[in-house]
């Protein structure tokens, strides 16, 4: 929500946020069991009102539930509502940017990361290269950690082989180190927000430029 914000500031498009239950620690299978709420959840917001979009704001919850099923809870309640997520936007940033042999950074447990890797590798035909993680069980405790942790974390993974890095979860901080990021590694940075919200924009047309959020959103 916060990343959100800092994107759209200023501009002419309203963002109406609702909360869906969470059930920690991480697995494939309560990430599945959250996509259950996702009918009530999103039928609170502007009830009886149309959305043009709905971002279904969980990565790794895409992927387990599947993005079939999320596009049918969420149109069950709005109809005709377009629908991203973070997995299928990263995806289809990769697409735009041209992008094949991709290193992938999450703080995951490694049970999550081999459903990240598959879904690549499966739904875009995404070569992984590497991967990396903080092998953090609870989205509780992966919101806690430190923007500039996070920057030189990712600052010391070796991509010399990867077209791009992609960062997994939409509660990791790091939108605001992207473009810094960018600049130090000489490499194209995507993470789940961004693509979330880049994504986002395109479903709802919007065309005009955005800077400061990484390389991406000049595509």
């Amino acid at each position: 929500e916060k990343d959100f914000n800092n994107v759209i500031y200023g501009k002419d498009i309203d963002l109406y946020c609702n909360r869906i239950k969470c059930y920690n620690p991480l697995t494939n299978e309560t990430l599945k069991k959250m996509a259950d709420d996702i009918p009530n959840v999103t039928k609170e917001i502007l009830p009886d009102q149309k959305l043009d979009c709905v971002a279904y704001g969980c990565t790794s919850g895409t992927i387990a539930a599947g993005y079939q099923s999320i596009f049918e809870k969420v149109n069950l309640v709005k109809p005709n509502t377009k629908v991203t997520t973070p997995i299928t936007s990263a995806i289809n940033a990769l697409k735009a940017l041209g992008i094949n042999n991709l290193s992938i950074f999450t703080p995951y447990t490694d049970e999550i990361n081999q459903s990240v890797i598959n879904y690549f590798k499966i739904e875009g035909g995404i070569e992984i290269l590497e991967l990396s993680y903080f092998d953090i069980a609870s989205d509780l405790d992966i919101g806690k950690v430190d923007p500039q942790h996070v920057f030189e974390t990712l600052a010391k993974i070796d991509l010399s082989k990867s077209d791009a890095l992609f960062v997994s979860c939409t509660a990791l901080p790091v939108l605001s180190v992207i473009n810094e990021l960018e600049k130090k590694i000489n490499k194209v940075v995507l993470s789940s927000n961004q693509t979330l919200i880049w994504d986002t924009l395109k479903e709802i047309n919007y065309n005009n430029k955005v800077e400061g959020f990484g390389e991406l959103f000049n595509n």
